[in-house]
């Protein structure tokens, strides 16, 4: 069986061997067995299913909670020449009785359905008229009432077990502590399953996570090593997604929003692009993740504190699916604690509900502040324990200096106590710092024996020792008191001298692009290899558009590096690249050949560079950021500006940020004679030392497109 499964993996996959628990897996539902499998993400869960499916007689039908997800991998299956069909509520009523058909005449080999659509009565006597070679149940987790992603639907497909008996079922899922594993068992009667449990560890993720001191700044330096890579921004707030997503562009980095509260077209088309183009930013709230498949999303980034470490797995987690390196860096303040304590206090549900999650909560703020290897801490979360530092962490590599803190956090628990446990860090800091401000003299702080006593630390160091306080719970906000800080019990021993405290101090802020800490994710590609990586890229994004279907689904960053790396010079040689199909093969092999031996056609890359001009422009670049980001001259971008303008493929205004009186002065200039409009030469001198001429023919450009109009 295995062997057979072996042949399948290289014909129409592209891949040499099976990665960790894959073969067993495999071998166990093809031979009709149940399975249950924890996998990180990344870790190749689809081909769980997808290589038994194809070695099993019949229809394999996949259950599957998003319709993005469900067409990703249909797109990703027909480009491998499999037979695969999504059953979701955007087909018309037509679309669907063909399909139907197509699946009874056992032309459609892998059926994807949402657990909705599958526990219909209709849909059930469908397929117990059908041979069915298996049921995979993917993100299995949804299963679990304690979870963020809980469909009430996936409760139902326990009646698989009794409708379909000899039918195999395999359970997937990323993301599931005992608790959930025991729940997912239970619900979908999966008694006799074989349990396949993979280590949580993504070792080509690098973490990172920094005190936030200007957040902004702090993340323009970490994506100053990263232009043209893809990435998702993570915030709390809505408002806060639109601002970042803003300034970013503003920046020259082209990043999109993505929120519940923005409009569900909006939405689409920022997912539809984000997946669809190289380079851009989602910029997002948590609303924005499952189903998301993207394997080349080189970073994720987290402008405010995950509510907890499954939060922060799963999010991290959407980063290096494709196995290259990735980076997780996160910016963390008291103020986040604040804003989820406050979330958690406002939110439904009981108070058992509420202790769970501030049980979360600390046990993230201990990650954040956590003195030994991050990995390890992260994995002995879930229960896994990893003898040695990973050396792929910020605490592994810079190394955590601590200090003895004891002194200094009993003058800071006094300060607490002394002014009357009400009031924020700032004004505790102005207290201990001794400054005789407003605030302090109206509240006659200044008379307090605490006054002063720390003016050996600066504000930062303070600032830093109030936050870990709160992190390791001696002391804590009162929420009902507007943020304020208050003792907890467990500080008691040490004000009372019972015990010592040692902190860890924190780095300088990385806010410039020198300091910002490079990791092998930001030197994914070398300089020398930078050009022929273009090209590449280039030809992948044409042959999507021309297939309609996302770039990563032609070929995933990773072989694009190993064709750089390996530099096939003949089909045999392609063929032998990691995730060059049969299929692929026949189909790409010849044009990437060509681009690789350096006879790649031109206007390919031509056609790309304009059409990424354009989502540039969109994005809110200007033409001197466009020019960097394309690596073209400035004179350059403004004339495929003008041209994207008079084919209306882009408005005056997304081209360009003028002054609404400049504008006008310039159009009055085109439009003062008679006739047809002048040449760009004959007002050009009006304009001298005032505007690049490149303007002059955008501006000319937007008229003559309007008077053909």
């Amino acid at each position: 069986m295995l062997d057979q499964a072996q042949r399948v993996l290289k014909d129409i996959f592209g891949y040499d061997s099976f990665r960790g628990r894959q073969g067993a897996i495999i071998e166990r539902v093809a031979s009709g067995g149940d399975a249950l499998v924890l996998m990180p993400t990344g870790g190749g869960k689809s081909l769980c299913f997808q290589v038994p499916g194809l070695l099993r007689e019949g229809l394999a039908v996949v259950v599957s909670p998003l319709i993005a997800l469900m067409d990703d991998q249909v797109a990703t299956l027909e480009e491998l020449g499999v037979s695969a069909a999504a059953l979701n509520s955007t087909l018309s009523a037509e679309q669907q009785r063909d399909l139907a058909n197509r699946i009874r005449l056992g032309e459609v080999k892998m059926l994807y359905l949402a657990p909705e659509r599958l526990v219909q009565p209709r849909m059930l006597a469908f397929l117990q008229n059908l041979k069915i070679a298996l049921f995979a149940i993917d993100e299995a987790h949804c299963v679990s009432q304690w979870g963020h992603d809980f469909r009430p639907e996936y409760l139902q497909l326990g009646q698989l077990a009794e409708l379909f008996p000899d039918v195999p079922r395999i359970a997937l899922t990323a993301t599931a502590d005992k608790r959930t594993r025991e729940e997912i068992v239970t619900r979908l009667h999966l008694q006799n399953a074989e349990r396949f449990l993979s280590s949580f560890d993504r070792p080509n993720i690098f973490y990172r996570i920094v005190p936030k001191e200007q957040p902004r700044k702090q993340l323009l330096a970490f994506l100053s090593e990263r232009r043209s890579d893809a990435g998702i921004v993570y915030c709390l707030s809505r408002k806060k997604v639109e601002e970042t997503a803003a300034f970013l562009s503003d920046n020259g980095y082209p990043a999109l929003p993505y929120h519940a509260g923005l409009p569900i077209e909006t939405r689409s088309e920022n997912q539809r692009r984000f997946l669809n183009e190289e380079g851009l930013i989602m910029v997002a709230t948590i609303a924005f993740g499952m189903g998301i498949d993207k394997p080349n999303v080189r970073f994720v980034a987290h402008m405010d504190l995950p509510k907890s470490l499954e939060a922060y797995y799963q999010e991290t987690g959407r980063a290096g699916r494709d196995g290259l390196p990735a980076d997780a860096w996160m910016a963390y303040g008291l103020q986040d604690v604040v804003m989820l304590k406050q979330m958690l206090q406002n939110s439904e549900g009981d108070e058992r509900h509420k202790r769970v999650e501030q049980h979360k909560l600390d046990a993230m703020l201990s990650l954040c502040e956590e003195t030994r290897c991050r990995r390890q801490a992260l994995l002995a979360y879930f229960d896994e324990d990893m003898p040695n530092p990973c050396g792929h962490c910020d605490n592994c590599v810079d190394g955590v200096q601590t200090w003895d803190a004891t002194e200094a956090a009993r003058q800071a628990l006094s300060a607490i106590y002394r002014t009357g446990q009400r009031y924020g860090v700032g004004h505790l800091v102005d207290v201990l710092l001794g400054k005789e401000n407003d605030k302090v003299q109206s509240f006659g702080h200044q008379k307090l024996a605490v006054f002063g006593v720390g003016k050996g630390r600066s504000d930062g160091e303070w600032r830093s020792l109030f936050r870990q306080l709160v992190a390791r719970g001696l002391a804590d906000t009162d929420l009902e008191g507007y943020g304020g800080l208050r003792l907890s019990d467990t500080c008691r021993p040490l004000l009372r001298g019972e015990v010592t405290l040692q902190l860890r101090r924190d780095l300088k802020p990385q806010t410039t692009a020198k300091a910002s800490g490079s990791s092998p994710a930001s030197q994914l590609v070398r300089g020398e290899e930078r050009e022929q990586w273009e090209a590449l890229r280039a030809l992948r994004r044409k042959l999507a558009e021309e297939h309609g279907v996302p770039p990563y689904v032609i070929f995933p960053d990773s072989t694009l590096l190993e064709m750089l790396r390996s530099q096939p010079g003949t089909m045999a040689e392609m063929a032998r690249v990691s995730g060059v199909g049969a299929r692929k093969l026949e189909r790409y092999g010849e044009a990437f050949l060509e681009v690789l031996g350096g006879g790649g056609p031109a206007p390919r890359v031509v056609t790309d560079l304009r059409h990424e001009l354009i989502s540039l422009a969109r994005a809110g670049m200007t033409p001197m950021q466009i020019a960097g980001q394309l690596q073209c001259s400035e004179k350059n971008v403004y004339t495929m500006l003008a041209e994207a303008i008079g084919k209306q493929q882009l408005s005056l205004e997304q081209a360009l940020d003028l002054p609404e009186d400049l504008l006008s002065e310039i159009q009055d200039a085109f439009l003062d004679g008679e006739g047809e409009l002048p040449p760009v030469a004959a007002i050009a001198e009006m304009f001298t030392d005032r505007v690049p001429e490149g303007v002059l023919y955008c501006v000319r450009a937007a008229l003559q497109s309007e008077f053909e109009v």
